[in-house]
């Protein structure tokens, strides 16, 4: 996990006693947010604001009680916490060591200098809450973010919260396993996503306890799922693929894998980097595959994720075999290959109707790491094709070699592209007789792809640029051809 500027927690303040200094309508909003979270707040001040006179007339919640005198130090004593609204930064510090030697943790209104926590902007569907933290840097921003929220989450996710609430006890007794009472949990979640706005009721909670219940022993048995991560921007998963991560018990991810898409993986999963990095040191398939099937024998929910689209020079051949003869669940979920995303990064339609009439996916080397030596080359020579050439780093010169000696025109517009779709992805672009030149003089780093094709003489000429996938922005590299 990265660095973290606040800890986001979430305190329950139900009948407990905060102390607020301070009578301004600053104040008042922390009073009523401390109200609607259940605390009795005690306001010390000499000057009320009709906001928070309002306040103690109809709090949200907790009571509101004001006594018009300043704070002492006596009066903090046994407080869960203490909100200062100070006039200058002199009062907020004496505030702020007079909250701490009771041991009180304190928050001075707008003067993070002086405060042990902070109060972030807050998305309510109660008892869903959702808060949000800039740490002070920008507030405005943390309420754009808010308000972004504000309009995915549907209103009603609240009623299916409190259901959860008042199902737990019951879906805890209902004599389901672990892994039954967390499958129900799950159809629980993909029920209220897609039915935001219906009403729970007990006919819903005996519903799902029957769904769970009749997958039988399918409960407890582990499964492999084929993920595939997309070509690297986190922002290019499947909505499918997101649920698989969020579910999974343990994840055996490769090098091509960007590590930000990891981030949308559920925190408690075993994260295992299995190699797979091209000509480097990497885990052997088969002992990918014995491990893959051992942990799935165990029970856990596995989650092959693999760069790209699985079934396109994944490997997922081998992999499903290997579940299949286990006896294991196994199921794909597909992800945007290296060339779609390269396409679309660059602005450039590979089957441009007048440059390409066919697209055609090759791989760059075979099992021996050697040009494959069974490639049909009349195809890959053919004028009318698109080609994408996966893992040519090392085999790309003598491709070269064979295109020309069949007849491939050596001005055909050629483009490798590195990292495809990430911030750091470069673009070195060229045609078919200098793009092996090209490439042994910028040495692309990490996973590398190779267009050839008179579709991409759009790039070529200015009709399409190179354009961010999500917010990355990319670095070109020897863009003239």
């Amino acid at each position: 996990m990265g660095r973290l500027a606040r800890l986001p927690v979430f305190y329950a303040l139900d009948g407990k006693r905060v102390v607020v200094t301070g009578g301004s309508p600053a104040a008042a909003w922390k009073v009523e947010l401390l109200s609607a979270a259940g605390a009795n707040v005690e306001v010390f001040t000499s000057d009320l604001s009709p906001e928070l006179k309002e306040l103690v007339a109809c709090p949200p919640q907790g009571a509101v009680t004001v006594h018009m005198r300043a704070c002492g130090a006596d009066d903090l004593n046994g407080a869960a916490m203490a909100i200062g609204a100070c006039e200058d930064d002199e009062a907020a510090a004496r505030f702020a060591r007079m909250a701490r030697a009771a041991g009180v943790p304190v928050n001075v209104i707008d003067r993070p200098d002086f405060c042990d926590f902070a109060f972030g902007a807050i998305v309510n569907r109660s008892p869903l809450v959702v808060g949000i933290s800039t740490d002070g840097a920008a507030p405005v921003f943390g309420q754009a973010v808010r308000a972004r929220i504000e309009a995915m989450l549907p209103a009603g996710f609240s009623l299916w919260a409190r259901a959860a609430q008042v199902w737990r006890a019951s879906v805890k007794s209902s004599g389901l396993s672990f892994s039954g009472r967390r499958r129900f949990w799950q159809i629980f979640t993909g029920f209220a996503v897609a039915n935001p706005n219906h009403q729970p009721d007990d006919s819903d909670l005996a519903r799902l306890l029957s769904d769970v219940k009749g997958l039988g022993d399918e409960v407890d048995s582990g499964s492999v799922t084929l993920v595939g991560a997309g070509p690297g921007d986190p922002e290019l998963l499947t909505l499918r693929a997101v649920r698989a991560l969020q579910s999974a018990d343990v994840i055996l991810f490769d090098d091509l894998v960007s590590r930000e898409v990891l981030d949308f993986a559920r925190r408690e999963a075993k994260k295992m980097l299995v190699g797979k990095s091209g000509h480097g040191p990497s885990c052997k398939q088969s002992e990918i595959n014995t491990l893959m099937v051992g942990l799935a024998r165990s029970g856990k929910r596995v989650v092959r994720l693999k760069g790209g689209d699985p079934m396109i020079f994944g490997r997922a051949g081998e992999e499903i075999e290997a579940c299949r003869k286990a006896g294991i669940a196994v199921d794909v979920i597909p992800g945007i290959t290296a060339a779609q995303g390269a396409a679309a990064s660059l602005g450039v339609s590979l089957s441009h109707r007048l440059q390409a009439r066919r697209i055609q996916y090759v791989t760059g080397h075979a099992q021996d790491g050697a040009l494959p030596g069974d490639l049909d080359w009349g195809s890959i020579a053919d004028p009318s094709a698109t080609t994408a050439i996966y893992m040519p780093i090392r085999t790309f010169p003598l491709l070269t070699e064979r295109a020309l000696a069949h007849g491939l025109d050596p001005q055909t517009p050629v483009i490798a592209m590195s990292r495809a779709t990430r911030p750091d992805q470069t673009v070195i672009a060229g045609t078919l007789a200098d793009m092996a030149g090209r490439m042994a003089v910028e040495k692309p780093q990490g996973p590398v792809l190779v267009l050839i094709g008179r579709a991409l003489d759009a790039y070529r000429t200015g009709a399409a640029k190179p354009h961010s996938v999500g917010s990355n922005r990319f670095t070109t590299v020897a863009e003239t051809m």
